[in-house]
């Protein structure tokens, strides 16, 4: 059955994995009785597994409950057959028998390999998990294992984790290839029914970041901060920037000498353009300079979170971007509704508007003619 050999090899493994044998052996005492009940499923009944390692025994018991009158054989046993045992035994107490099951010895043994195997894999995963446990939102490469009709499946770490990039979290048009070195943003870490999930993500804002912060010393130290980023995976970024120090030019330091720090990001987002954007506390300018490339003649607020931005007649376009992509990365930048109007446009509203103003005064006459009347 489980030898001497056994019990010494989990006192090595409490040595060397820091993984208590208490706690294999509770998980073998489950999974023997599991497996007695499962190889003599109908006739077994309830069974006790008592395991000492001191004396590298391992001992099977049939549990049952002393009764006045048997009506099941298998639970329960007669109180003038339970004293033969114990004499202090009296109904309704549980009756423990020891026995030797029979041919038990090989499953017994696989069993307790299954366990070990098992438990030694559990241990590895949450330790490694506890590795993970403070890597949510940084940046990591990992390499790709595996990619099938939906999910790309990367392993970080030391192999131990695999992380999960879901189709929200591929960028549109990047191709992901079996051994693949690639950099991911850790997302989420899940625990759940079915173990834990690192989800990772290629698309999310907090890669940009990360990746600057990689490329520009002034953000890692913070000098420059990071004040917000709005994205479309794949096509183009907004990222606001300020510098707490006067002397430090926060745009000059993220494009970097002839641009080598932005390129080095957009090369890994595989050509998305980036806008790096001077943030600012006024709202209005910041909303003009979160419309570049296009120049802003003026911003107005119209109500609370909501403005309009005047540009020239042929920087419309630009301003707006195609599908209105500029506007609605600007948008989700400032978190202000932002209307987007050419100069000509904006000079006839304007016109409409003061010849409303100039009418009002007339209408009003003849109201209070009419009132009079």
């Amino acid at each position: 059955m489980v030898s001497k050999e056994f019990f010494e090899a989990l006192a090595d493994l409490e040595t060397e994995k820091g993984i208590k044998s208490e706690v294999f052996i509770e998980a073998l005492r489950g999974a023997l009785i599991s497996a007695y009940k499962k190889q003599f499923e109908g006739g077994a009944g309830e069974v006790d597994v008592r395991i000492n390692p001191e004396k590298n025994s391992i001992r099977y018991f049939t549990v049952k409950t002393a009764v006045d009158e048997v009506t099941d054989r298998e639970k329960e046993i007669s109180v003038a057959d339970a004293q033969l045992i114990k004499k202090s035994y009296k109904a309704g107490d549980l009756v423990y028998e020891e026995f030797t099951p029979k041919d038990f010895g090989r499953i017994a043994a696989q069993t307790a390999r299954q366990v070990i195997l098992q438990k030694l894999h559990e241990t590895e995963r949450d330790n490694t998990l506890t590795e993970f446990s403070d890597k949510k939102d940084e940046l990591l490469t990992g390499v790709v294992r595996k990619v099938d009709a939906r999910n790309v499946y990367v392993e970080l770490g030391k192999g131990q984790i695999e992380g999960v990039m879901l189709p929200q979290d591929q960028v549109p048009g990047e191709r992901y290839e079996v051994n693949d070195r690639i950099k991911v943003y850790v997302k989420n870490i899940k625990s759940g029914g079915r173990g834990t999930q690192v989800l990772v993500s290629r698309t999310a804002a907090g890669f940009v970041k990360r990746l600057f912060e990689e490329e520009v010393p002034e953000i890692k130290s913070g000098v420059v901060v990071i004040k917000a980023i709005s994205r479309e995976a794949g096509q183009r970024t907004k990222m606001a920037i300020y510098s707490t120090d006067p002397q430090v030019d926060a745009v000059g330091a993220c494009v970097g000498n002839k641009g080598s720090r932005v390129n080095a990001v957009v090369a890994e987002l595989g050509g998305e353009k980036v806008d790096i954007i001077q943030w600012s506390e006024n709202p209005l300018e910041f909303i003009a300079k979160a419309l570049s490339p296009a120049k802003v003649i003026s911003v107005t607020q119209i109500d609370e979170k909501s403005a309009i931005a005047v540009v020239p007649d042929d920087k419309l376009s630009l301003a707006i971007g195609r599908d209105g992509q500029n506007a609605r990365l600007a948008a989700r930048l400032t978190g202000w509704k932002i209307d987007v109007k050419s100069e000509s446009a904006a000079s006839r509203m304007e016109e409409l508007r003061n010849i409303g103003r100039e009418e009002e005064p007339e209408f009003a006459e003849e109201e209070n003619r009419d009132a009079q009347e």
